[in-house]
Formats: C-alpha cells, sequence, structure tokens
C-alpha cells in the first residue's frame, strides 16, 4: 500500500505548527537601530535585544503563547499580509481565461511552433535541438529580467503562458515553470544591478552603488550555465519518456486545455475588434503625448527613450496588420503590448503587483470586447478563470502565516544573533562561506531580499571588517544566499503562487528542485573563494 503524501496545505500548515514550537524553544529578540560612537565617529548599529529588554517587550512566555493561538489565526494574518499577492493572481487568473476563450493563446503557440519547426532544417539547430534553443533563449531573457530589475513577483502572470508552451513542445509544467521562474530567480541570484538586492546591500555596507559589476557578471553567467544546464538536462530525459516526469498525471489538466488543432479554429475579424483597435491605439496616443520620454532606470543609471510614442506608431501598424489576419493574432499583440509595458512600468515608473494587476486586466476586457463577448459573457468567464486558480490564492495566504508566526514570535531575529556569534572563529574562506551558509538558512525565514538586507549588512559588514573580509564579498554572500532558496522556501509567497498556478504540489516541486539547489549552492560557494583570495576590481 502506497503512503499518501500530504496535501500543501497540510504540509504549510504543519510548517506554520513548527514554528509556533520555535517560540517556546528560542528566546525571543529583535534588532533595534542604535547610534553608537566607534572609534570616535557615530555609527548607526543593528543591536540585539531580548523581547523583555524592550521597552514594549514581553516576557518569552507570554510570546509564545501568543504564537501558539496565532496558529489558527495564521490564515487570517497570512491573507492580510500577502493580499497584494493573492489580489494579483486572481486578477492575473481571470484575464487569462478572457484570453483563453478566444484561443488566441493556441493560435500563438501553434503558428510559433509551426515556423520555429522549420528550422531544424538548417544542419546546426538541428544537432543542438531546437527545443534547446528556445529553452536557453527564454531562460536567459527571464534571468536578464531577474539580475537587472529584480523580476520576481511577475513570473506569476509568466507561468500562465509558458507552461502551455512547454506541454505544446512535449515537455511538462516543470519546464513551463523553468523557463520562467527558475530563469528570473537564477539572474536574481545572479544580481548585476538588481536594486532590490544589490543596491540595498551595497548602500547599507557603504561601499559605491554597483561596484564589481565585472565579477557578479562573470558569476551572473555561471551560474546560468549550470542552471540552464540542468533543465536541459532534465528535458533531454522527458523527452526521451515524458510519464518520467513527477507531474504528468498533474499536467493532464494541461493537456486537456492546450487545443493545438488548427483545422478546428475559424479565423475571423469581427467589427467590433476594429473599434477596440481605435480605442487603444487612441488611449496609446495620449499616453504618448503625456509622456514623450521615459527614463528607463537600468541599475544605478537611467536611459531616456520615446518608448511610448515609438510603441503607439508600432501598434497602429502591427494592430491593422493582425486585424487583417484574425482576431487571434490581435488578441496576442495586446497580450505583446501588456508585457512591453510590464517591462517599461517596473523599469521606468516604480510599478508593483497592482499596477500590473490592473494592465493585465485592462487587457483581459479589452480582448474580450475584441472577440465580440458581450459584458455578462466577459464577466462570467473573468470568474471562471478565478475559480479555476482560487487554490493558489489560498495558499499563498497560508504561507504568510508562517511569517507571521516567526516575526511576531521575534524567532527570526535570535536565529540570527545566535548565528551570528560564530563568526570570525576561522579562516577567511571558512569565515565568508559561514556567511553565506547564515544568509541561505535566513532566506528561508526571511524572504524578502530587501528585508533581509536590511537586517543582516549592517551586521555582517562589520563582522567582515574584523576578520579581513571586503564588504564587497560580504554582499556576495548576501546576494548568493539570498538568491538560491527563493526557489524552495514555503515562505515565499511568489514561489507558492507559481506552483499554485502550475498546478504543482509543493512536495513534488521540492524533491526535483533539490538537486538543484545543492548545485547552485556549491557553485555559489565556489564563486565567493576568489572574493578573498584574488584582488578583484571593486573587491
Amino acid at each position: 500500500m502506497t503512503k499518501k503524501v500530504p496535501h500543501t496545505f497540510v504540509i504549510v500548515f504543519s510548517i506554520i505548527v513548527f514554528a509556533a514550537i520555535l517560540t517556546w524553544i528560542i528566546p525571543p529578540g529583535k534588532f533595534v537601530k542604535e547610534t553608537q560612537v566607534v572609534n570616535g565617529k557615530e555609527q548607526t548599529l543593528m543591536v540585539y535585544h531580548q523581547m523583555s529588554e524592550l521597552p514594549d517587550g514581553h516576557p518569552s512566555k507570554k510570546v509564545a503563547v501568543a504564537q501558539t493561538w496565532q496558529i489558527f489565526s495564521a490564515l487570517f494574518n497570512g491573507f492580510v499580509k500577502q493580499a497584494g499577492i493573492i489580489v494579483f493572481i486572481l486578477v492575473i487568473g481571470g484575464a487569462f481565461w478572457i484570453m483563453n476563450q478566444t484561443k488566441a493563446i493556441d493560435v500563438a503557440i501553434f503558428s510559433f511552433l509551426k515556423k520555429i519547426r522549420k528550422l531544424d532544417k538548417t544542419r546546426f539547430l538541428r544537432f543542438v535541438g531546437i527545443d534547446n534553443v528556445i529553452v536557453v533563449f527564454i531562460m536567459l531573457l527571464f534571468s536578464s529580467f531577474g539580475a537587472i530589475f529584480g523580476m520576481s513577483e511577475e513570473t506569476i502572470a509568466f507561468v500562465i503562458i509558458f507552461i502551455p508552451l512547454a506541454i505544446s513542445m512535449g515537455y511538462d509544467s516543470i519546464t513551463g515553470v523553468c523557463m520562467v521562474y527558475i530563469a528570473a530567480h537564477i539572474g536574481f541570484a545572479g544580481a548585476i544591478l538588481n536594486p532590490f538586492t544589490i543596491g540595498i546591500a551595497q548602500g547599507l555596507a557603504g561601499i559605491p552603488l554597483f561596484s564589481g559589476i565585472e565579477f557578479r557578471l562573470f558569476s551572473w553567467l555561471i551560474i546560468n550555465i549550470a542552471g540552464i544546464g540542468y533543465v536541459l538536462w532534465y528535458m533531454a530525459k522527458i523527452r526521451r519518456n515524458p510519464k518520467l516526469s513527477p507531474v504528468y498525471e498533474e499536467d493532464a489538466y494541461w493537456r486537456e486545455h492546450v487545443q493545438l488543432n488548427n483545422e478546428k479554429l475559424e479565423y475571423h475579424t469581427p467589427k467590433m475588434a476594429w473599434v477596440v483597435y481605435g480605442l487603444i491605439t487612441a488611449v496609446l496616443a495620449a499616453f504618448a503625448i503625456a509622456y514623450p520620454e521615459s527614463s528607463l532606470k537600468i541599475g544605478n543609471s537611467s536611459v531616456n527613450m520615446p518608448i511610448i510614442p515609438i510603441s503607439t506608431v508600432l501598434f497602429a501598424l502591427l494592430g491593422w496588420y493582425s486585424l487583417k489576419k484574425s482576431i487571434h493574432f490581435f488578441i496576442m499583440l495586446i497580450l505583446g503590448y501588456t508585457i512591453l509595458f510590464l517591462i517599461v512600468g517596473v523599469m521606468g515608473y516604480g510599478w508593483y503587483v497592482m499596477e500590473i494587476a490592473t494592465l493585465f486586466l485592462a487587457a483581459g476586457i479589452a480582448s474580450g470586447m475584441a472577440f465580440n463577448q458581450s459584458a455578462n459573457e466577459i464577466a462570467m468567464s473573468f470568474i471562471d478563470g478565478m475559480k479555476d486558480i482560487y487554490s493558489a490564492a489560498l495558499i499563498v495566504g497560508l504561507a504568510g502565516g508562517i511569517i507571521v508566526v516567526l516575526e511576531d514570535g521575534g524567532v527570526i531575529d535570535s536565529i540570527l544573533y545566535g548565528l551570528s556569534k560564530s563568526l570570525g572563529q576561522f579562516g577567511k574562506i571558512a569565515s565568508v562561506e559561514i556567511m553565506y551558509s547564515i544568509q541561505t538558512l535566513i532566506n528561508i525565514f526571511i524572504p524578502s531580499g530587501s528585508a533581509k538586507a536590511a537586517i543582516t549588512m549592517p551586521l555582517m559588514a562589520p563582522f567582515g571588517d574584523l576578520i579581513g573580509i571586503s564588504r564587497q564579498a560580504t554582499v556576495m554572500a548576501f546576494q548568493f544566499g539570498d538568491g538560491f532558496t527563493n526557489m524552495i522556501t514555503p515562505t515565499s509567497g511568489i514561489l507558492i503562487g507559481v506552483l499554485g498556478v502550475a498546478r504543482i504540489p509543493y512536495h513534488k516541486w521540492l524533491k526535483w528542485v533539490f538537486p538543484l539547489i545543492l548545485i547552485l549552492f556549491v557553485v555559489g560557494a565556489l564563486l565567493l573563494i576568489p572574493t578573498v583570495t584574488m584582488q578583484l576590481n571593486g573587491f
């Protein structure tokens, strides 16, 4: 009799219970910013205090009792904490369902694969495999997004696009998640110019922003070779035997929903599509007048470009051409422009999940209108999409409860304080590796890179000074430690959201991704050695 694996909800709830148990074992504490005089100069330091020592603190037992009760309020508190991502998932799900009803994505996948298969006639591409070329290109693209502007939450929206592509190519939902989520987080760990990790960490460490970029670029390339190589190896295994996929049964949902029988699709263009085309062109023209130039931030610099006026002209031309072919291609143009403006909004205007969700909602409604759907049909499609994805939103709320229990219980800061005291007892290489291990462990409890940088860098940078490790090396240890375990920690609302959208059970994902995490962890450890043994620019 095979042992039944617990449901993802059960696994996450069990972690909440474990977090509450820790509050009984570990004395609660908190790091507080304090100004102290060091070598005759005033410095702002993070000083650890036990909860009972603080003015608003409570004895350990009272904290533990409170967190034990929070086991049952974790779902509510987690929903409050992760409300932005939860609503984001629901809106994205509803918007994509409207697009799915038009079969536009099916037509786009069919057309893409039909054209790309023709390239198999090229000897080189036939040798390396056209599928491999496609996946490497897509993964490098998203890895660049993660490394340059810290793409993370946005991957939830892209997963819905690339899983059908992976299924259509003969692979599985894990491959689709790898194309987007794994790629973006490999880039996130490489962090060439990521303002949310490198920018904050270097600022707190008191070193020039984005200095040491040469070695970080080299590290990004090595990490990508390791990560993408692992994905290609896995794809080769699935290509030989699709049933070797750990999610073969779960992917029955995707195989049923991905329809590539092009002969059954009716190519047409409703009159309403031309009206929508005119409205979108008018709106883009208005924005082009209001924003003739956009300042796109890349690292510590920015580039001024007339991106919106150029995009408006291109939309007018491409929209007319696509409508002449079929409504399906026009809807894909809308989706393409949604992705374009997502990138422009994030890099140029500081957009986050609210703005991105609004953008996709508008795209979904425009797609439904262009397909000549009534207002009621669009509303029902939107509701059906939210129903289809609601379990992903629920699990994100429950996972948020883990962080609430750990933060309110004062466990995270106490663990960090205990680990940091172990530094300084070893040589430089061993010390930087311990820093890396500490950051990796802490990332399981604090998946937010910005929050972790604010807590750990004021501690680690002075430790590095005492034992002769450059602050740049300390930042690299933070960078790697912050990046890799994002792909495995159950406290990450983004990971849980992606798995929920992809319908991949957490325990199956854990088993699949763990070897990759080990490989990346070892690669990170090896890349840290030159930071303390060689004279590198910026170190």
